[in-house]
């Protein structure tokens, strides 16, 4: 908050206020964020940009509303009442549009809130989400393509936004789910007259309410109309009289102030809440990977979005890895004084010495294994620290003091398997392997799909890699149960064990085609993992070979003849890859500029959605010029 307050500081005392080109960028971060505040979605707001502090605004509210008063004291904020819940204060959470057990720092915290409290409703659209294992009543919600209502982008445009397809199964839209329990509340509580309140007929009918709460404010859109929206998008402010929204803000220099005058935040900088000391030595960040949204609730069942960062690892500066004598894929054990995980890592120049990055999406949902105390893992955010801002209450993901050693794990045994699986048994497999997770020290569970799929392709063909580590073998009952989820239990499958050195190897084929070649389907390896790597780019290839059995089944850190490794994906849109991109750019001449639009021109690539143009542009740097 301090931050984004100074930055508004330097463009208000700079005049850089109300002009084209100038103003600070939207400060927000997630879809729909404008039209949260509009709405006074947090506990400390009302509607409009009204204060629930405000005894003037609760006046309003409560005029609008036809009830005597609205509540004076704010609710608690996320962090507060998962806090407030795991000390027993509060008995009942509803959690709606969210995923708190994969996403709210301090998890050992939050799991004991969701324990202890006496009831918790989910409100979701993805059954997968780490939080629905833990609700006593789950209600299936509408998604976004499900959807009717307005959204307000960055500019402050509102514009409409309409179903594509009807809901599914059993789903109801989120505001009938709130409407439906209110007034059922209503009449348990001895007090049916007070469902009046939530009787709306359609998301129109809140829309029109929610423009009346605008009158006389900010963002007044009494001006406006629902059938307005239907023909074309419209900006706020767009008061009754007012033939079209006010494209730009403060270009008079009057604010939303008492006397019209802007105000400076007075700020002063502040340390992070947790600072680096010599028990935890290493400043964590967490942030997200280009492909992945929040919690993956969704995007983590698109195979196709984990190509470009396949599977969680912790990226140190190679410098550190040199001093821990760790190498790429190595495991190390990361703690914080709240938790601790295990997870491979991986050298970055992006990273400072002495800094360490995990992706923010990396839950339990995906990482498992075992803390140093031997409890299932609670993925990324068991690090995390719930400390957060005094204004915003926004808890500070961004930074936690760390020890990252070595994972002490005597024997070290792991598993690699992967495997392409039916469309109709790939999620139920996953939800199968997902509750072994916590039976080994490390593991991580992901899909994949066939990177030559189109965009357009509803169902691309997809499958399971899972990899884990423990100090001892896994029970046999466990390993058959993993062959058999990812179907290599099959009596064609080539199969390799030495139970005296709980060994395993077991692969899949194709039949042979007509010139005699197989493809790898799918591979377990138990024990000896050295073959792991040029097995998954086997099989992510599709290549058709005529090995005989031995050479499939060989143990080795180089594959036979005839097998390439696969490169790096650059481009998951076009499945464009690193060694392609940089042969290209050994052709291409001209400065930066005119490079990176020959290669476009050339393969396509960071043409579609955009999101790898940063690393082309990078790559075009870091490939020289053609002789």
């Amino acid at each position: 908050t301090a931050k984004n307050a100074a930055l508004i500081n330097l463009h208000l005392a700079t005049a850089q206020l109300g002009k084209p080109g100038a103003g600070p960028l939207s400060l927000t971060g997630q879809p729909n964020a404008m039209g949260g505040r509009e709405v006074g979605g947090m506990a400390n707001l009302l509607s409009a940009h009204r204060e629930l502090g405000n005894a003037q605004h609760r006046a309003e509210v409560a005029a609008l509303w036809g009830v005597p008063d609205v509540p004076a004291k704010p609710g608690l904020t996320a962090v507060e009442m998962f806090e407030a819940a795991a000390d027993g204060q509060i008995k009942a959470l509803w959690i709606a549009c969210t995923n708190p057990a994969q996403s709210m720092p301090d998890q050992k915290t939050v799991r004991r809130a969701l324990e202890r409290a006496e009831f918790v409703i989910v409100q979701e659209a993805f059954e997968t989400a780490a939080t629905c294992e833990l609700a006593d009543l789950l209600l299936p919600a509408t998604t976004w393509g499900e959807k009717e209502g307005t959204v307000t982008n960055s500019e402050r445009r509102i514009s409409r936004v309409r179903a594509a397809v009807p809901p599914s199964g059993q789903a109801r839209h989120d505001w009938q789910i709130a409407c439906g329990i209110g007034q059922r509340l209503a009449v348990a509580l001895d007090r049916a007259q007070d469902a009046r309140l939530l009787d709306y007929a359609s998301p129109e009918a809140i829309w029109n309410e929610h423009r009346e709460s605008t009158r006389g404010r900010d963002l007044d859109i009494t001006g406006l109309s629902y059938k307005q929206l239907e023909q074309s998008p419209a900006q706020w402010p767009q008061a009754e009289g007012m033939s079209a929204g006010q494209a730009r803000l403060y270009t008079d220099g009057h604010f939303a102030t008492p006397d019209g005058r802007a105000r400076f935040a007075a700020v002063r900088w502040t340390p992070v809440s947790e600072e680096r000391v010599s028990q935890f030595p290493f400043a964590l960040t967490t942030g997200r990977l280009r492909d992945q949204w929040h919690g993956m609730t969704r995007t983590g069942n698109a195979g196709r979005l984990f190509a470009h960062s396949p599977e969680p690892c912790v990226q140190l500066h190679p410098q550190d890895l040199l001093r821990l004598g760790l190498q790429d894929g190595d495991l190390a054990q990361v703690r914080s004084k709240r938790g601790s995980l295990v997870l491979p890592v991986q050298a970055s120049e992006q990273v400072a010495p002495l800094q360490a990055f995990i992706a923010m999406h990396w839950g339990p949902e995906v990482l498992g294994g075992r803390d140093a105390q031997g409890l299932p893992g609670l993925g990324v955010n068991v690090l995390t620290t719930s400390s957060f801002c005094p204004d915003s209450k926004q808890p500070e993901l961004k930074h936690a003091a760390v020890q990252i050693t070595p994972a002490a794990l005597a024997g070290k045994w792991s598993v690699t398997a992967m495997a392409w699986l039916p469309a109709d048994r790939v999620w139920q497999a996953r939800r199968a392997l997902q509750q072994h997770l916590a039976q080994f020290d490390f593991a991580s569970l992901v899909p994949f799909a066939d990177p030559l799929a189109e965009l357009t392709d509803q169902a691309p063909h997809t499958g399971l890699l899972l990899r884990a580590t423990s100090a001892q073998a896994c029970p046999p009952a466990l390993q058959q149960e993993v062959l058999g989820l990812l179907g290599l239990d099959t009596p064609d499958t080539l199969r390799y064990q030495d139970r005296e050195r709980a060994q395993l190897r077991a692969l899949r084929l194709s039949p042979p085609d007509a010139q005699g070649l197989r493809a790898l389907q799918g591979f377990a390896l138990a024990g000896d993992t050295r073959s792991g790597r040029w097995l998954q780019d086997l099989l992510a290839q599709g290549q058709g070979l005529n090995w005989p059995a031995r050479q499939w089944l060989q143990a080795s850190q180089t594959p036979p003849q005839g097998s390439t490794p696969v490169s790096r994906q650059v481009c998951s849109c076009l499945n464009v890859r690193e060694d392609a991109i940089t042969a290209c750019l050994q052709t291409q001449s001209g400065n930066e500029t005119e490079r990176l639009t020959g290669l476009q021109r050339r393969l396509q690539c960071g043409t579609r959605c955009g999101s790898c143009v940063p690393e082309l542009k990078r790559l075009v740097r870091q490939v020289p010029l053609p002789a």
